[in-house]
């Protein structure tokens, strides 16, 4: 039994805890290497979607300057088979021998540009439909795996 000096009381079979330093520094080397592999973790997810992120745009990017090149030899097309229809009707236009005949033949060529132009259009609009979900795909894709490993995660 030992006394506590200005008091009254005894103190009988206490312990008090000891302070052990080795416990201690075991105890923050875990908890720093926890921080340290957490933060590995963090860091390749982070570079792994840095990667999936730059290959989709430059998926995206390859896939617009495909469609661009497609669009462009469309219309190159087009041009050239309406000046070539342009100048042919011109030489017939040179052959008129009447008016009559200038008419008729005029509203042909006139028919036939509108039909030819309203069948470019369709032509365009489906390309460029295409194209549109082309280039947009790699960012979709992308996107949706993102979204689905989020949500496993």
């Amino acid at each position: 039994m030992s006394k506590i000096t200005g008091k009254t009381e005894t103190i009988e079979n206490v312990e008090f805890p000891t302070f052990d330093p080795s416990k201690a520094a075991e105890q923050v080397r875990a908890v720093t290497e926890r921080g340290v592999e957490q933060s590995t973790e963090a860091f390749s997810k982070l570079s792994s979607d840095a990667e999936t992120a730059q290959k989709a745009f430059e998926s995206t990017f390859e896939m617009a300057k495909t469609t661009s090149n497609e669009v462009s030899l469309k219309t190159i097309a087009a041009l050239r088979a309406n000046a070539e229809a342009g100048f042919a009707h011109l030489e017939a236009l040179v052959a008129v021998k009447s008016p009559a005949e200038f008419f008729e033949l005029q509203t042909a060529f006139l028919c036939k540009q509108i039909e030819k132009s309203a069948e470019e259009a369709k032509g365009f609009q489906a390309v460029m439909m295409r194209a549109t979900e082309d280039v947009s795909k790699p960012i979709k894709d992308a996107f949706e795996k993102a979204l689905k490993e989020r949500k496993a995660a």
